[in-house]
């Protein structure tokens, strides 16, 4: 049976004291869900050492937001991928919306960090999706289409085999309004037959998230379906207690 993989995305939040005690909760609760589940923690870059040292032992994985195209040299303020290596990250987000937005990021320099970080032994979780202009133009698969196929033309028919894909449509992103987990289904086997098209990857093989105004109430409407392989949470994965619930949710659904 495949994993669930869920995935706790701190962006720009949260501190020293609010991690101890999030951490602390983590240890005592989560043993029993991590059977059916990978839960994986990307939180500020300055605090990823601090939560490998305590998550090592619980087999909960360390996740980075984002990773510089450099491995060194005169880039002040960037992180590369040898220093995420060094401190025990094995995940690496790329692609997310906010980047692509707020960083000007497009898919060309996407593609190279998603490169980066295979060739580095470490496992990407690419984000892609449409705005809300976008869909309503029904322009969606034409956007992830895109956002594919410059992974393809860099890599190659093998560039998904490690490798995760988070679908997040930019219009459910922090709005509290999460997509219709049908529409987020037909997405997601979308991307699966696409890819299937144009690699050697059997489609069990492929895992792609759903992320966008996750919560402990609507997580289960999502990871009921067959072909979402776990979420992507923003801001509810700051309370410990709401995602615990998420964990223990998609815990149920595979005990089944």
């Amino acid at each position: 049976m495949k994993k669930k993989i869920i995935i706790a995305n701190w962006k720009l939040n949260s501190n020293i004291k609010n991690i101890s005690i999030f951490l602390k909760n983590l240890q005592l609760n989560i043993s029993s869900y991590l059977k059916y589940n990978t839960v994986i923690i990307a939180p500020p870059t300055i605090y990823l050492e601090r939560i490998y040292k305590k998550i090592n032992n619980l087999n909960i994985f360390l996740g980075a937001q984002d990773v510089d195209i450099h491995k060194q040299g005169a880039f002040t303020g960037e992180t590369s991928i040898l220093m995420l290596k060094d401190i025990g990250v094995k995940y690496v987000i790329v692609g997310h919306s906010e980047r692509r937005l707020f960083h000007n990021e497009n898919n060309k320099l996407i593609a190279k960090k998603f490169g980066l970080i295979k060739n580095s032994y470490l496992i990407p979780i690419l984000c892609i999706g449409e705005s809300e202009d976008e869909k309503r133009n029904n322009k969606t698969e034409e956007i992830i289409k895109n956002q594919l196929d410059i992974i393809f033309e860099f890599f190659g028919e093998k560039a998904f085999v490690n490798s995760i894909i988070a679908y997040e449509p930019i219009w459910a992103i922090g709005t509290g309004l999460s997509a219709d987990p049908e529409y987020v289904e037909s997405i997601h086997q979308f991307i699966k037959d696409y890819i299937n098209q144009y690699s050697s990857n059997n489609l069990e093989e492929i895992i792609i998230q759903y992320g966008g105004s996750i919560n402990a109430k609507n997580a289960k409407s999502f990871l009921e379906k067959s072909s979402i392989d776990g979420l992507l949470v923003g801001s509810a994965s700051l309370d410990c207690k709401e995602f615990l619930e998420i964990i223990k949710v998609s815990n149920e659904i595979l005990c089944k």
